[in-house]
C-alpha cells in the first residue's frame, strides 16, 4: 500500500551524539527498494563538490544581494522554488520536538537497527516519486486529514504505524510508531496538517517529531537525495 524506501526505526532517547562527530561528512548508510523494486544503496550525507571546499567563507563570496557572488562556482550553489506556501513556527505543539538535519541524520542512523520508528514523507504520491530522503517511506497527509473519505488507506496506515481500533471504536496507541514527518519546506502545510490529524485521533505528541525545514533545506544544504 505505502511506498517505501525503507522501514527502520529509533528510540530518540538512545541518541549518542558524542560518539559520532561529523556525521553530515561521514554520513549514515542506507538501502532503499525503488518504485521499479530494485535495492539501491545510498550513503546519506552532505555531499560538497570539491571545488566548492576551496571558496572562503567571507560575506562577500557567499552573498552579492540575494545571489551569490559570480566568482562562486555553479555546482556549489543551491537552489530551490520558495515562493508558495505561508511560513510556519518553529514549534506546533509544546510536546512535539522539531528537528533539522543533523537530528534526521541520527535518527536515520539508528533506524537501521529499530523497528519503531518511521521517517515519513507525508507529501503526495507524485511529489515522492520525484525526490525524497532516502529512507523514507509516503504516507500522504489527505489520508489522515480526510480519513472519512479514505477510510482504507486511513486503517492500513494505522497498522503500520502500530496503532490499533479497538472494539469500543477508540485508538491503542501502546504500540504506536515514532515518527518524523516532513513535506517541501519550512513553508509546506502538509506535514504539520497530517501532525494535527494525528494529534486529534489522540497519537501521542511525544512519539510526533516534525523535520521543518523538509526537501528545501534538506537540499540546500547538500544532502542525498533519491533524485541524481
Amino acid at each position: 500500500m505505502f511506498k517505501k524506501y525503507i522501514t527502520m526505526g529509533l528510540i530518540l532517547s538512545s541518541f549518542s551524539f558524542a560518539g559520532s562527530i561529523g556525521i553530515e561528512h561521514s554520513g549514515v548508510m542506507v538501502t532503499t527498494t525503488t518504485a521499479d523494486k530494485q535495492e539501491k544503496n545510498y550513503v546519506v550525507k552532505r555531499n560538497i563538490p570539491d571545488e566548492c571546499k576551496k571558496v572562503s567563507i567571507n560575506n562577500k563570496m557567499l552573498w552579492t544581494g540575494n545571489f551569490a557572488h559570480k566568482s562562486v562556482p555553479e555546482a556549489c550553489k543551491s537552489t530551490y522554488v520558495h515562493t508558495k506556501g505561508k511560513l510556519l513556527s518553529m514549534h506546533l505543539d509544546k510536546d512535539l520536538e522539531t528537528y533539522g538535519e543533523l537530528e534526521v541524520l541520527y535518527f536515520l542512523k539508528e533506524m537501521q537497527h529499530n523497528d519503531q520508528i518511521l521517517l515519513v514523507d507525508s507529501r503526495k504520491e507524485k511529489w515522492f516519486n520525484y525526490r525524497t530522503i532516502p529512507g523514507a517511506i509516503n504516507m500522504p497527509f489527505h489520508y489522515f486529514e480526510e480519513r472519512d473519505d479514505y477510510s482504507f488507506h486511513f486503517s492500513y496506515a494505522l497498522k503500520y504505524l502500530g496503532v490499533f481500533i479497538q472494539k469500543d471504536g477508540e485508538y491503542d496507541f501502546s504500540n504506536a510508531k515514532t515518527l518524523v514527518l516532513f513535506c517541501n519546506g519550512p513553508w509546506c502545510n502538509q506535514s504539520p496538517r497530517m501532525i494535527f490529524a494525528l494529534l486529534k485521533i489522540g497519537y501521542p505528541a511525544e512519539k510526533l517529531k516534525w523535520y521543518r525545514g523538509g526537501m528545501q533545506d534538506w537540499l540546500g544544504a547538500g544532502m542525498t537525495s533519491t533524485r541524481k
